[in-house]
């Protein structure tokens, strides 16, 4: 069975590692947005305003740049720990930045592009077909969210994301808990306690968590979106477009490996 190989007991390739990370760096992006857009403008130029147009074109830029990352980790595998490494580190120094920086944010998507390529590849030479079964489910949820986001039908609320921070930390927990588990080989499957039947139903525990972690990520592009649209309602500074485009990506990338992994648990099984 594909979740036998060693290669999965990779903390690198389960939910306890980079994935997690995305879903924190998500969320504590969301919240630096809504601290920043409440903040006054001051006496910016009216030229100089942050637009839905302009957001658009740089979170355009940033998955451009990511895409040739991921063609380099493809090609050069090996890099996948090291670019993961870089990734997260890029990502704390763009969260944490009073103000954001262009450069820091294109950084951050080549060095997740070359980890999403190079991951990408290894589950495909385990499970052909997987990569682009991925990317057409995370195309079609990003679709159908900013459908319903336009649409007025979906919106942020207090309760949701109260909600949804609870969630957050229970499954960055259970993350922790299976990678530790896999990492002193005390459990010993694919994917950890992911790769666990429910009871006698032979259902995995973690195709019952990674559908419900995907409607978490989808609620985080939702968070994206209101923190662009409140910015630039707000009338916040032109540069925080790449506050707003970071946003975005971090959330992608995020789904996209937890729908990766998603997939991979249900053909494993």
């Amino acid at each position: 069975m594909a979740s036998n190989n060693p290669a999965f007991r990779n903390p690198a390739f389960n939910n306890g590692g980079a994935q997690a990370q995305a879903g924190t760096q998500a969320q504590m992006s969301a919240e630096q947005l809504q601290h920043l857009y409440n903040q006054p403008v001051g006496a910016v130029d009216t030229s100089d305003r942050m637009t839905v147009e302009d957001t658009v074109v740089k979170t355009g830029i940033s998955f451009a740049i990511l895409l040739v990352g991921a063609v380099v980790g493809w090609a050069v595998p090996v890099l996948l720990v090291p670019a993961m490494i870089v990734g997260f580190v890029l990502a704390m120094v763009n969260i944490f930045k009073k103000m954001p920086s262009a450069p820091l944010v294109l950084a951050y998507a080549a060095a997740q592009g070359i980890f999403l390529g190079a991951l990408s590849l290894t589950f495909e030479r385990m499970l052909p077909g997987i990569v682009m079964q991925a990317l057409i489910a995370t195309l079609s949820v990003i679709g159908v969210t900013l459908a319903l986001f336009a649409s007025g039908k979906v919106r942020a609320s207090k309760k949701a994301t109260k909600i949804f921070m609870v969630a957050m930390v229970g499954y960055l927990v259970y993350s922790l808990v299976n990678m530790i588990l896999m990492m002193t080989g005390v459990v010993t499957t694919g994917f950890g306690l992911n790769s666990m039947p429910i009871g006698n139903t032979g259902i995995p525990i973690g195709a019952i968590l990674g559908v419900l972690v995907v409607i978490m990520a989808a609620y985080s592009l939702v968070l994206d979106f209101d923190s662009i649209q409140r910015g630039v309602q707000n009338r916040a500074p032109k540069i925080y477009a790449w506050a707003g485009a970071f946003g975005i990506m971090v959330t992608v990338i995020w789904l996209y490996t937890e729908i990766l992994r998603l997939i991979a648990i249900f053909r494993s099984n």
